[in-house]
């Protein structure tokens, strides 16, 4: 059975979009996968109580306890070890993590940006979309690396983006994409349709066309 760890700081929408898929799809049963634990920095984070809903580990290593990055990352390193997972998930995870944990995990952690990347990287990316008046906008499945939402790129939906947007606007129709796609991305990176090597995404023609969404207003 593959094992997925999913990291969060709050309600885990995605974390919730991609239970939701897998048990729908019977993923235990057709690709031999499965969410074995939700694990947050901050205690108190809904998703934590959706977890345990689901029947999942739910296990908090709460940030604010430890005395340096470094003490925190090793121990939630320690704690997503115990569970030899075959993939990692950030779903809404609000810490910058640093090269040597990320180190630690080459090629098994995954992370979801709201903006099609390479563009509007970092934070504030719907109002900044508008801003800079594009008329496309969207959202990007792409393993973590050292380089800050740069790593390379699994999957991307893409949306209108309209005249009458605002930041809010346009963030609810990304979402609704976001929950579709990092779902289909899992999905593909525990089967090995997508692999890491050397520092790419390796995938075939089908599945790029699988892992590229066109949304609509």
């Amino acid at each position: 059975m593959k094992k997925i760890v999913v990291l969060i700081s709050g309600r885990g929408s995605n974390f919730v979009a991609i239970e939701e898929t897998a048990l729908r799809e019977a993923w235990s049963r057709t690709i031999g996968a499965q969410i074995v634990a939700v694990i947050s920095n901050r205690p108190e984070a809904k998703g934590l109580l959706l977890a345990k809903e689901y029947g999942i580990d739910a296990v908090a290593v709460d940030h604010k306890a430890f005395d340096s990055r470094e003490a925190f990352e090793e121990k939630l390193a320690q704690v997503i070890e115990s569970y030899e997972p075959d993939l990692i998930v950030l779903a809404g995870f609000m810490r910058i993590l640093t090269e040597g944990f990320v180190s630690r995990f080459t090629g098994k952690i995954l992370n979801i940006h709201p903006a099609i990347l390479p563009s509007f990287k970092g934070l504030d990316t719907h109002q900044r979309a508008i801003d800079a008046g594009v008329r496309v906008h969207g959202t990007t499945v792409h393993y973590v690396t050292a380089d800050l939402d740069g790593g390379p790129i699994i999957a991307q939906a893409v949306v209108p983006v309209l005249p009458s947007d605002d930041a809010h606007t346009l963030a609810d129709r990304v979402l609704g994409y976001e929950h579709q796609i990092y779902a289909r991305a899992v999905k593909a990176c525990v089967t090995g349709a997508v692999s890491y090597e050397n520092g790419r995404a390796v995938m075939d023609n089908e599945t790029a066309r699988y892992l590229t969404l066109l949304g609509k207003a």
